[in-house]
């Protein structure tokens, strides 16, 4: 037992990817959990050397501009993994450039601002073509289940279980193409992101009921009645959906209007290619694809 705790790293460190609010636009709707239970902590500074590997300008200081308090998504235990199940997706070249532009533009009216994950002022990534391209070209996720404590003799029963119930899939497209701003369950921080509503919807949203069977009949909380899937891409603390959402709706209807109307609704596509769980620091592939 004490070797599998030691495989899953720090114990019941969550994730950047918050529990959402799928009630982006509806600041009035009560949460589904409040509160109670939450633990303020201040993370460290994303390492210096996380972006040296792209042409740097020798100006390293900057990635410690300011100090980021964020809070838990579950109090700290002993002995608890958090626990995320999620589709990973890339976001392909030619749509980088253009949500850059977006990005850049919201950035000079909204301020504090932070890259997902890294906790890097998008402020200063706009300053920096390469290391904007660069941190747009990392990893992002699609939650198919909330991010949660787990037990540590809960892992293996997860994990089995997760994996009969996902085992296979085919491939299928997934569209991006809604830029959206949801709030986590408590309000502490707002997130911009772009949402999936036409193609690949029906089939995430599956993929979601069958981890929320597995969440069940662990006593996990299960994932939002009425589900919105999306990638995160920055975040900011606190409730700020109106001055965000304002900010994007207005930049894009800019974009718009220069393109002459002409600005398809997709923002990218991606193909679906398989499902992650992450347990602690370990990452798990759930989904197997015919052609792998």
């Amino acid at each position: 037992m004490d070797a599998l705790r030691a495989s899953y790293g720090d114990s019941s460190s969550d994730s950047d990817t918050d529990d959402l609010s799928p009630a982006a636009a509806n600041p009035g709707e009560e949460s589904t959990s409040g509160k109670q239970g939450k633990e303020s902590i201040s993370l460290p500074p994303p390492p210096l050397s996380l972006f040296d590997s792209i042409g740097s300008t020798g100006c390293l200081d900057f990635y410690s501009a300011e100090s980021v308090t964020r809070v838990r998504n579950f109090p700290h235990v002993q002995g608890n993994y958090a626990l995320h199940v999620y589709i990973p997706v890339f976001i392909p070249l030619p749509a980088k450039k253009e949500i850059a532009c977006v990005l850049k533009r919201v950035a000079s009216l909204v301020p504090h601002l932070h890259l997902v994950e890294a906790d890097i002022s998008l402020t200063i990534l706009c300053n920096d073509d390469q290391k904007l391209d660069h941190a747009l070209g990392r990893e992002f996720h699609i939650s198919l289940g909330r991010s949660v404590p787990l037990r540590v003799h809960q892992i293996n029963s997860v994990l089995s279980m997760l994996r009969q119930k996902l085992q296979l899939h085919k491939r299928y497209w997934i569209d991006f193409n809604k830029w959206e701003v949801f709030v986590n369950d408590d309000c502490t921080r707002s997130f911009l992101s772009l949402e999936i509503t036409t193609s690949g919807l029906s089939e995430i949203c599956k993929q979601i009921d069958a981890v929320n069977e597995v969440y069940k009949l662990h006593n996990l909380p299960e994932f939002y009645k009425d589900p919105r899937p999306h990638i995160s891409l920055v975040w900011a603390l606190g409730d700020i959906r109106t001055s965000l959402k304002g900010a994007v709706d207005g930049e894009l209807k800019k974009l718009r209007a220069g393109a002459g109307g002409c600005v398809q609704n997709r923002i990218f596509t991606s193909k679906f290619c398989g499902i992650e769980c992450k347990i602690g620091n370990k990452t798990h592939k759930i989904c197997k694809l015919p052609d792998e």
